[in-house]
């Protein structure tokens, strides 16, 4: 059995390399792959990948580590593991995953591999849920500033950018189905949650070949700011201002607006992007 373990060395307070040790506890013959960069360490594990890895690239550490990896393993035959020692997880907890590296290494000895959807676009691969719109200016914002650490610096981030964003023109194209609208912001769920538990999408499925495509339509900012806190129960999209879609592939046109996926920056817009089912194989998933 070759594994491949993908080491976030900072992420949970460097609980990476522990977790990756009491993975390899158990399977010793697995290889780490530790680029000095991220694209150093994507191309060994897309390297570790197309040798005939025959189970699993383990991704220890946060939902950054978790992208890099589905950039290599999506769409072959090598399944995923991950070992959540980051703050959001968000992918981790969708998929109901072991959290430790033990518990991941017995999930791989004992054949235990689901598949689920993954997200295709044309620079790679997403599996949470892949936004634009206000809160991509939010990522874009807090990725400027150098203070403060943690989450106060997206809370500061979302406070400035109340000030200045405006609904955006977007037109929609929906199983070829075309919807124009000017948005607050739109996203595209295959899970349900991003931004460390926010469930954006609370009807998305990692099964149902589909895209829940959230549009958040132009309301007041004191009306904005009050929906913000029904997202981490998913309450919002009963709100009047929130429509949900869902489609197979889905494209986004309009001005060049900043687009993020699983918490990456994902280039700006125009976009298209298809649900390819079965497409991520996962080690000790439990979907509800």
């Amino acid at each position: 059995m070759r594994a491949a373990l993908l080491v976030g060395p900072h992420s949970g307070k460097g609980r990476g390399p522990a977790e990756a040790d009491a993975f390899r506890a158990l399977l010793p013959s697995a290889v780490t792959l530790q680029g000095g960069s991220r694209e150093s360490a994507l191309s060994q594990a897309r390297t570790a990948v197309s040798a005939g890895l025959d189970v699993l690239v383990a991704a220890v550490g946060g939902d950054g580590t978790a992208h890099l990896a589905l950039q290599a393993v999506a769409g072959t035959g090598t399944a995923l593991a991950i070992v959540p020692t980051g703050t959001g997880n968000d992918l981790a907890n969708g998929l109901g995953v072991p959290t430790s590296g033990a518990a991941a290494a017995r999930a791989v000895l004992a054949g235990d591999i689901t598949s689920v959807d993954a997200v295709r676009v044309a620079d790679g691969w997403f599996a949470c849920i892949l936004g634009t719109g206000f809160d991509a200016a939010v990522n874009e914002r807090a990725n400027r500033m150098s203070w403060p650490r943690g989450r106060r610096r997206y809370d500061i981030a979302t406070l400035l950018e109340l000030r200045t964003f405006r609904p955006q023109p977007v037109t929609l194209v929906l199983d070829g189905e075309r919807h124009e609208r000017s948005v607050m912001l739109v996203a595209l769920g295959n899970a349900t949650s991003y931004g460390g538990g926010m469930r954006m999408c609370p009807g998305a499925d990692l099964r149902d070949g589909l895209l829940d495509v959230v549009v958040v339509n132009p309301l007041p900012r004191r009306r904005l700011v009050a929906l913000f806190p029904r997202l981490f129960k998913g309450t919002h999209v009963e709100d009047p201002s929130v429509e949900v879609f869902r489609a197979r592939s889905v494209s986004l046109e309009g001005a060049p607006l900043a687009v993020y996926a699983d918490g990456e920056a994902f280039g700006h817009l125009p976009l298209s992007c298809e649900v390819v089912p079965g497409s991520l194989r996962v080690v000790g998933a439990r979907l509800a």
